[in-house]
């Protein structure tokens, strides 16, 4: 284990990295002339105090303006307020001033809904007998008038990189260690290096909120505090609430049969992680698993994301779908960016056919989500490794079939003798049952045509069955519970048929 050092002096602004770029980028634009810099952010003191180390760059009055402070210089110790908390007396103040100079306006958005103000703003910017200022608009989400479009440079502040991040870990660390009597915090090396990773994409504050929790916890950074990093990191970024975490990923060791498969994400499993590099091989992207129900697709997603040990996030087309023109689209754009800041990750998208089943009656909404999925698995660069799932090949459209779209495309069958024989070992050891106490070759034998999902159903009615005889679960008792059950390759048997004859061609077997 490695000590953090408390000799790390804590500023807050790290600059160096994406913070000394976003500085001269700021810069840049007000030496260019620019009037009006808005910048939609949460991060409010964030912009304050990179426009504080700006001015150091461009020699000029910086002022401050937010309705409950009025408007106040930031490079001059002065306490006095300079305009009342009017939007209009703030904008009068620069129309007055005769020395250019950087006004940061926050949450004004509200405001240029008023002529008065939209007209006072676009006389600044057009310099119509003022000095040549510059407006920042600061806020969360900042509607602009017409009229003021032309003369707006828009600026988006850059995430944290990796120094920043490790940086900021340590800042945190110097704080616990001074707020505990000089007790310094435990920091495991590997440990601190993937979490570092797994942060990145986060803004710097609620990267700080994460770091700050996990060190305040147990005054310990090491591998424990991983699963919990993707998870806080969730909750941050999935405020929509349209992608949903899996906490509990499977193994391949709880998947029945599925050799293919499991051999072929075992073979891209240390390239996907970036655990070792080969010249030539890219990144893995996805697959698509197609299959009868209930043969262990899902548990295959899950288990894909356990072997790659990264975290997993369903994609619920159905939440996706707004009955306002554009939301939809919208709806994908924010998931599948907040699925890119959760990288490295499996992104599970479950029974897609029922999303992206194309219709005229929608308006073309489908066809535009369509489009949209595609063009991103084809540009994404961050590593998130697509499992589409899906039962009814004939509702999916040809564009998502095509070579190429994924890396494989596998078919989940149902199981052979052998699988089968493997699901009644998993689900009685799961329930603590001895399997060797039964026949399992004549269990086998009668489960002929069933899924994985109708065979663990078959062992939870005879355990009830067994209950209610006051007995221990018995061989005859599964037996009856099989004669009873007609599982869906006879109650549809067609569909069944049909499925696994269009697949024997076009697909890989997952067995």
């Amino acid at each position: 284990m490695l000590i953090a050092q408390a000799a790390v002096a804590y500023t807050g602004h790290p600059q160096r990295g994406a913070a000394m770029t976003e500085i001269h980028d700021l810069a840049s634009l007000i030496r260019a002339g620019h009037p009006i810099i808005l910048i939609e952010t949460a991060e409010e003191p964030r912009v304050v105090e990179t426009f504080r180390h700006v001015i150091a760059q461009v020699w000029r009055p910086l002022f401050h303006w937010s309705l409950t402070a009025g408007l106040r210089r930031l490079d001059m110790d002065l306490e006095d307020e300079l305009a009342p908390p009017e939007a209009t007396a703030a904008l009068g103040h620069a129309r007055e001033s005769s020395q250019r100079s950087i006004y940061l306006l926050c949450d004004f958005g509200g405001y240029l809904r008023f002529p008065l103000a939209a007209r006072l703003l676009r006389e600044i910017a057009e310099r119509q007998q003022c000095a040549a200022h510059t407006m920042v608009l600061i806020g969360t989400q900042i509607e602009l008038p017409s009229e003021l479009e032309n003369h707006v440079v828009r600026f988006a502040l850059k995430l944290p990189d990796e120094a920043e991040l490790a940086k900021l870990i340590r800042d945190e660390a110097f704080l616990y260690s001074r707020e505990h009597s000089g007790k310094r915090v435990e920091i495991d090396s590997a440990a601190m290096k993937k979490i570092v990773r797994n942060m990145l994409g986060l803004k710097l504050a609620d990267a700080r909120r994460i770091a700050r929790q996990l060190i305040f916890r147990d005054g310990v950074i090491d591998q424990k505090d991983l699963p919990e990093v993707a998870k806080l990191k969730f909750e941050l970024l999935n405020r929509d609430g349209l992608l949903h975490f899996e906490y509990d990923t499977a193994a391949f060791a709880d998947v029945a049969g599925l050799s293919r498969l499991k051999r072929w994400v075992e073979q891209r499993r240390a390239i996907f992680t970036g655990e070792t590099r080969a010249a030539g091989l890219d990144p893995p992207k996805g697959l698509l698993l197609l299959g009868v129900q209930g043969c262990g697709k899902s548990l295959a997603a899950k288990a894909v994301a356990g072997s790659f040990g990264v975290p997993l996030v369903r994609l619920d087309f159905g939440a996706l779908y707004n009955k306002y023109h554009g939301e939809t689209e919208k709806n994908l754009r924010a998931s599948l960016a907040n699925a890119e800041a959760l990288a490295p990750c499996v992104l599970w998208c479950d029974e897609i056919e029922k999303g992206l089943a194309t219709s005229d009656s929608d308006d073309g909404v489908s066809r535009r989500v369509l489009g949209y999925l595609l063009t991103w698995m084809a540009e994404r660069r961050k590593p998130v490794f697509l499992v589409a799932t899906a039962n009814d090949v004939s509702r999916l459209p040809p564009e998502l079939l095509r070579k190429g779209r994924f890396d494989e495309i596998f078919f989940v069958d149902l199981p052979t003798d052998a699988a089968r024989d493997e699901v009644f070992r998993l689900h009685f050891e799961r329930r603590d049952i001895a399997w060797e106490a039964f026949e399992l070759s004549a269990l086998v034998a009668a489960t002929e045509g069933f899924s994985g999902a109708e065979i663990e159903q078959v062992i939870v009615s005879a355990l009830y069955a067994a209950h209610a005889d006051n007995l221990p679960l018995a061989q005859r008792h599964l037996l009856e519970e099989i004669r009873n059950t007609r599982p869906l390759s006879i109650l549809m048997a067609e569909r069944v048929n049909e499925l696994r004859e269009w697949a024997t061609s076009r697909t890989v077997p997952a067995d």
